[in-house]
């Protein structure tokens, strides 16, 4: 699949030089599905790559720990109730993607969501497995390149996890809602076309057209999973940076629209930010 793909290698998705104190980084907006072609990097990729001394994903996939902590984060995370009506309509949409459903009522609903939402990205030709950050460890790992998380499981769980049972239920409903009209995987397709192109523009404007972001708990979990979670991130990178690292960072690319994502947020902090095209 490699050589394959390194045949018809080219860039994809959003890439940005972070320059300061004398020095570069690198960020990179991802895609956390793909197809086995993408899995070489085009040329600008592999320069900023081969100029870089660490690798920081949101959450290194290929990390033994990594997985162990998650295994156990899930196991302890609550299952709320579901109404009737509710948890009927997501039996429906597990059953029509072939998936089992003795999990509903033990699982988290927003986990049972995301299994309905990969069997989708995977009728159209996309997997998981071929996201960006596959590919980056497994590249960084071949260079002897250190490989490190920008956040824990346990953090990333709490923004993607619902609080409590209300919670849970308006997000169930919100999620339910898109993959019966079918804009859920209408998003994702439309995601998958402007990461493709490296349209900026219309990641900027993400919010405006996904039809993802209308109901009050949308607009409180595009905040927890986006909004909250960029500070962080960027003081994480800008601490490897001080330090004399040239960081390539991959992060989601919802990550880095608008005047809230990573690249403006690092401008601000001080950093020339320039876009590679």
């Amino acid at each position: 699949m490699f050589a394959a793909s390194r045949a018809q290698a080219r860039d994809r998705g959003f890439l940005w030089r972070l320059t300061r104190d004398g020095h570069s980084s690198y960020l990179y907006g991802t895609l956390h599905v793909g197809r086995d072609n993408w899995l070489a990097a085009g040329p600008a990729m592999a320069s900023a790559l081969q100029n870089a001394s660490t690798l920081a994903l949101e959450l290194d996939p290929l990390d033994p720990d990594n997985a162990r902590r998650m295994g156990v984060a899930l196991a302890q995370a609550p299952s709320w109730p579901l109404a009737p009506e509710l948890r009927q309509r997501l039996v429906r949409q597990l059953q029509m993607q072939c998936l089992p459903v003795n999990s509903v009522g033990t699982s988290p609903s927003e986990l049972l969501l995301s299994g309905v939402a990969l069997a989708l990205a995977r009728r159209d030709g996309f997997e998981a497995q071929f996201g960006s950050e596959t590919y980056l460890s497994l590249f960084a790992r071949q260079r002897g390149m250190p490989v490190v998380s920008l956040e824990t499981v346990e953090l990333q769980l709490q923004a993607l996890l619902s609080a409590n049972a209300a919670e849970a239920h308006g997000m169930l409903e919100d999620g339910l809602r898109e993959l019966e009209a079918g804009t859920a995987r209408q998003s994702l397709r439309d995601l998958v076309r402007m990461w493709e192109s490296g349209d900026q523009q219309r990641l900027d404007t993400y919010q405006q057209w996904c039809e993802c972001v209308v109901t009050p708990m949308e607009k409180l979990q595009m905040q927890r999973l986006l909004d909250k979670r960029n500070p962080a991130m960027a003081q994480q990178i800008d601490a490897m940076h001080r330090a004399g690292q040239r960081v390539f960072a991959a992060v989601g690319s919802l990550h880095m629209a608008g005047d809230r994502g990573l690249p403006a947020v690092l401008g601000r902090m001080g950093y020339q930010v320039e876009r590679l095209p």
